[in-house]
């Protein structure tokens, strides 16, 4: 009796060229299929992920499903996967999805965190691979306000970059700046998906704003031309972070996954 299991994960994309395989290069994706493969004693895996990220991106609440013949052990499946990856990735735990389930096309929502150290005493060099050192303080109210024209459905074209018959058309729910209890200024971005690079060109946009090289309205300005602009700047990955993925209840994952891909199938005829 075939079973889909879902896999929670955690990742440091540092090393990595990606969440997905890739002839030659080391991704995410990769060293899970190959321990998979190992573990489960076949000849290959194929997982699904809810959200692909980058090269250097890092994740903290991946999602990934895959289809296995008989249940195994989960907890023993955790421990084996755990000792058998490296220690870059690290799977946090493994349960038989409910009917219908889709990391992907059932997710409600991925959230996304981008930090930045913008003054000496928020550096820390322990975390120079999660967190972006910026040179010049930021002016958090300016990104918040710059921000909000940017929530909702629109064409987010101008921070994407354009693959062949894909819509750029998001929900962006929330896009919004504070401070943490070490000074670090943290960007909070969440949509039902993202396009290629949309969240890092975003930040790049409003870190314009922040360090007062641009206006407020230069972001609005920017969305609404749905046109790549050189003056948008796609930041570095390694500040980023999938924090987590959204999914609605078990009975309900399967409604949402057809919806999702007839919204995908609609928007990219």
């Amino acid at each position: 009796m075939r079973v889909r299991l879902r896999i929670d994960l955690a990742y440091d994309g540092t090393d990595f060229r990606g969440w997905a395989t890739q002839p030659g290069l080391r991704t995410v994706q990769g060293e899970l299929q190959a321990a998979l493969a190992t573990i489960l004693r076949v000849d290959s895996v194929a997982v699904v992920c809810a959200g692909r990220t980058d090269a250097g991106v890092h994740a903290r609440g991946q999602v990934v499903h895959l289809e296995v013949e008989e249940p195994p052990d989960l907890e023993r499946l955790v421990r084996r996967l755990n000792g058998l990856l490296p220690a870059d990735i690290r799977v946090r735990r493994t349960t038989v999805a409910p009917e219908g389930f889709d990391a992907r096309f059932s997710a409600l929502r991925r959230h996304y965190a981008y930090r930045i150290a913008d003054s000496a005493a928020a550096l820390d060099p322990l975390a120079r691979a999660q967190v972006l050192a910026w040179l010049r303080p930021l002016d958090l109210d300016a990104m918040n306000a710059a921000s909000a024209p940017l929530v909702g459905r629109h064409d987010f074209a101008s921070f994407c970059k354009q693959r062949e018959g894909a819509t750029t058309i998001r929900t962006l729910e929330q896009l919004s700046w504070a401070r943490d209890e070490g000074g670090l200024v943290v960007g909070t971005v969440v949509a039902d998906a993202f396009c290629h690079s949309m969240v890092r060109s975003l930040v790049g946009c409003l870190i314009a704003v922040g360090d007062g090289r641009q206006p407020v309205t230069w972001a609005g300005e920017i969305l609404r031309a749905t046109a790549r602009n050189p003056g948008v700047t796609v930041l570095h990955a390694h500040g980023l972070t999938l924090e987590r993925v959204d999914y609605p209840g078990d009975d309900e994952m399967a409604a949402r996954a057809d919806q999702t891909r007839a919204k995908r199938v609609a928007a990219d005829a």
